[in-house]
């Protein structure tokens, strides 16, 4: 150690000559030669304390510091054992802390320590720890990076069942970013301007990003059970490139994409995506799932034992996809949306309808029957009335003088436009015949 401690003393006199003659340059190899210099002769609390030493030294230079901090850095993952390691990374997070210029070193020392909590066990601490790096604010930072970093965060929150936080993280990450064209986003850097960090080759692409963006997001849906956020969710995983040329990728997730569709509420987006669904050419490959899908679209009363009977083994192929956790209730929400289709396809076809009548159809109990047709109604899913001492439902809602006068109005409008279109073509077929005669 005397050997060390006398080429230590020695780089420092030499360091502290670049330093105050401004020689960057020499500066940064001094400094990146004394951290190489401890960790070659494996004396890691020497190495902390000349980091520590070298960044506190008067007018210290900011390229120097970057250097030895980046040099440092790369003998992170070839320390001894877990303690030494852990006390590294907190010297060079104590020295990054508050210094712009090695801001990004700092986010990626705060990811590895809190990669190190998570692996203890301590993931809320692991979460609270990336709280303190707001890495969308760092400009030089590869696009890519920056997203890892915040799904991390996002995932750390879900692990620790902080859903609001990870709310909150999500929408941070705009999903037009995962459209952007990566090759156009490399520009050629102009003389003086900041050159952008190089990506970690730990860092994945943009596509799988993405993917494990909505992946994320299901799981924070699956919560909440929102089942047409999480269908849209698939329909994004389902639109990159990688997963359309994989017929053994597709396929379970544009399954999923029908039975989330089915799960849905009654609504304008589940119809619209229903509609755009059926549309598209892979689902022939799934026939049972078109005939499903075709079910719904088609304002017919749906039984619902059959429809049971016919996609039971189906339904439990899917208990990966729903979860243990959603399993029973899901099976209950997919009974609710078919009773909800047969109320509105009873309301396409019928203006009144006796409540008992109703009930048949539905294959409920009258009172069943009512419940169900008041939650829609309290839902605004369609408008109804039931007459109780009449034992009647009217699905027409009444209509003010005012608009029935506009309907009339209208009515007159096109009926007056038929006549006059007809006149005219009365009118030419004679001119026609006129001059045939003529000839």
């Amino acid at each position: 150690m005397d050997i060390l401690e006398a080429q230590i003393e020695l780089l420092l006199s030499v360091e502290k000559q670049m330093r105050q003659a401004g020689d960057v340059a020499t500066l940064r190899k001094t400094a990146i030669d004394i951290v190489q210099l401890c960790f070659e002769a494996g004396a890691w609390k020497t190495l902390n304390q000349q980091i520590l030493l070298i960044s506190k030294r008067r007018g210290q230079l900011q390229q120097a510091v970057q250097a030895m901090v980046q040099q440092a850095m790369q003998y992170i993952d070839k320390t001894p054992d877990l303690d030494t390691k852990i006390e590294l990374i907190k010297t060079l997070n104590s020295v990054t802390t508050g210094k712009i210029y090695v801001e990004i070193e700092r986010a990626r020392l705060i990811k590895k320590l809190a990669k190190i909590n998570e692996e203890q066990g301590l993931i809320a601490e692991a979460a609270d720890l990336m709280q303190e790096i707001a890495v969308e604010t760092f400009g030089s930072l590869a696009k890519t990076e920056q997203i890892d970093f915040i799904l991390e965060h996002v995932r750390l929150c879900l692990d620790s069942q902080d859903y609001v936080r990870a709310q909150i993280l999500s929408r941070k990450i705009s999903p037009r970013v995962f459209q952007a064209d990566a090759s156009k986003d490399k520009k050629k850097p102009k003389e003086g301007e900041n050159i952008a960090e190089e990506v970690p080759a730990d860092i994945p692409s943009l596509s799988e990003l993405k993917r494990k963006y909505y992946q994320l997001m299901i799981r924070y849906y699956s919560h909440n059970l929102d089942y047409l956020e999480i269908c849209r969710c698939y329909e994004s995983i389902y639109e990159i490139p990688s997963v359309k040329e994989d017929s053994a990728q597709w396929i379970p997730v544009l399954r999923k994409i029908c039975w989330y569709l089915v799960l849905a509420p009654h609504g304008p987006t589940q119809y619209s995506l229903l509609n755009s669904t059926l549309e598209d050419k892979n689902l022939s490959q799934i026939p049972h799932f078109r005939s499903l899908l075709k079910q719904l679209v088609a304002m017919e009363v749906i039984q619902w034992t059959a429809l049971w009977n016919t996609f039971k083994d189906e339904f439990e192929n899917e208990k990966n996809m729903l979860g243990s956790s959603l399993g029973g209730k899901a099976s209950e929400d997919l009974k609710l949306r078919v009773i909800e289709h047969n109320i509105i396809a009873v309301s396409k076809y019928y203006s009144q309808i006796n409540l008992k009548k109703f009930a048949d159809l539905l294959c409920l109990t009258v009172q069943e029957a009512e419940e169900h047709l008041s939650d829609m109604v309290v839902s605004k899913a369609l408008f109804a009335k039931i007459n109780r001492p009449m034992g009647v439902i009217c699905f027409q809602s009444a209509t003010d003088s005012n608009e029935l006068l506009n309907s009339w109005a209208m009515n007159l409008e096109k009926l007056l436009d038929l006549i006059e279109k007809s006149c005219y073509q009365i009118h030419k077929e004679t001119m026609v015949h006129n001059a045939a005669l003529k000839v």
